[in-house]
């Protein structure tokens, strides 16, 4: 075995493609370690247990998925947002399948809180982002939210929406986008 040195990033990244052809039972140790081309215990340089490494592999994908899109604009316009969110959802879904609705099954006990706990950092920072674009977007009626209809209400029925759509695979914003228009313009 090589004992090349490898990098905390190399091995997420060698997680993820483990991941993307063999699906999550093939993230341990031993398989890891095999397919950067280092030993074990390099592995555990960066990652104290299996139940590390998998919740720092969780947490990479979080971030390969919902990545900084490259235009600014998605940050300024609602509609554009939600696409932006559909589109990613599409591409995480593509690229690992079962990942959304699956994730935390096949950990081992003890990684499944943490895993849940990854998973629920990752929707909240989504929808923190919605109720921003919503405070952002110029587009919006003044009169649009009152007191009782806040903007953060309305960003949680619409990621609601978007997480029913996410569990059946749906990925056409059209009736978010729908919803938006008549409330909100």
């Amino acid at each position: 075995m090589n004992n090349a040195v490898t990098s905390k990033e190399d091995i997420l990244k060698t997680s993820r493609e483990l991941i993307r052809q063999q699906g999550w039972a093939a993230i341990n140790i031993r398989s890891v370690a095999t397919a950067c081309g280092v030993s074990v215990g390099s592995i555990y340089n960066y990652f104290d247990s299996k139940a590390v490494l998998v919740s720092a592999t969780v947490e990479s994908v979080w971030h390969e998925i919902f990545r900084h899109p490259e235009v600014e604009d998605v940050f300024h316009d609602t509609q554009a947002y939600i696409i932006w969110i559909y589109e990613q959802m599409e591409y995480g879904c593509k690229q690992y399948p079962g990942f959304f609705t699956l994730h935390s099954l096949g950990f081992m006990q003890e990684e499944k809180a943490d895993g849940k706990r990854k998973m629920q950092q990752a929707w909240q920072h989504i929808l923190n982002g919605l109720c921003s674009v919503l405070k952002q977007d110029t587009r919006i009626r003044a009169d649009a939210f009152t007191e009782q209809f806040t903007v953060e209400r309305f960003s949680d029925v619409l990621f609601s929406l978007m997480l029913s759509a996410l569990l059946r695979q749906d990925y056409d914003p059209t009736a978010v986008l729908e919803i938006v228009c008549r409330t909100l313009y």
